[in-house]
């Protein structure tokens, strides 16, 4: 999975990690999957004791179940009316395991362009400071991700893998905490498109625009590196409605 749940816990960005292996795992997992889907709607009820013979799990493990997704945002209990789902609006839509349950969900066009949105915001100013703060090791790592682009081009997911490494090295190489606690969301957005975008292979531009990024921030000029990744999201947008 490309998107884990303890990915974003980096530089005391916390999320809320869970097993995921085993039952307390499958059926956060599934439940988070299926509250994301609306089976239930907001304000609709959710029935432990139920859903425990339902799973084939003891009370115990759907207790914890039900505190997983209660920390995500997307259950509550309250005495006289039960455990429900919360509205959406106070779902943690930035926890990794929402966004990518999110992202299940077919036909979710609304989310692409959020995070297309937000990728605008984020990542040409993060190209601009990465230019400014890298480090020869930086530099290695977004020469290893972009290589690794180059050689999976035939496997989709090992090439998504090596996108979202490439994005997340920019963003540590900025060298900003809470810039760098945003690469959750990167993730999210590349993993979301790209399972799309490269299911037919490597779209026309691809690496030259990373390459482009790379080169800039290499010789330390923010105006070309900030100019590079516009230019790259640019290209991501046309790949979308290419769709």
């Amino acid at each position: 999975m490309l998107l884990s749940s303890s990915q974003g816990d980096r530089k005391g960005c916390a999320v809320l990690s869970y097993p995921r292996r085993g039952m307390h795992g499958e059926v956060v997992e599934d439940l988070g999957r299926r509250i994301l889907g609306g089976d239930p709607d907001a304000g609709g009820t959710l029935d432990p004791t139920a859903l425990a013979r339902h799973y084939g799990v003891s009370h115990t493990v759907m207790r914890e179940a039900m505190k997983t997704l209660a920390a995500k945002g997307l259950v509550d209990a309250r005495p006289k009316r039960g455990t429900f789902v919360r509205p959406r609006a106070e779902w943690s839509m930035l926890d990794p395991d929402v966004l990518r349950w999110r992202f299940t969900q077919r036909g979710d066009e609304g989310m692409l362009r959020d995070l297309a949105e937000v990728r605008a915001v984020v990542e040409p100013a993060g190209a601009r400071l990465a230019a400014k703060r890298r480090t020869d090791e930086d530099l290695e790592v977004l020469e290893t991700a972009l290589a690794r682009m180059a050689d999976t081009v035939s496997d989709p997911v090992t090439h998504t893998e090596a996108d979202i490494a490439f994005h997340r090295a920019l963003l540590a190489a900025a060298r900003n905490e809470v810039l760098d606690c945003l690469q959750v969301v990167i993730a999210a957005a590349l993993y979301a498109r790209d399972r799309l975008v490269h299911a037919g292979g490597e779209r026309t531009g691809f690496a030259a625009t990373h390459r482009a990024v790379l080169d800039a921030v290499r010789r330390a000029d923010p105006d070309a590196a900030e100019s590079a990744m516009r230019d790259l999201l640019a290209q991501a947008g046309k790949d979308e409605a290419a769709i």
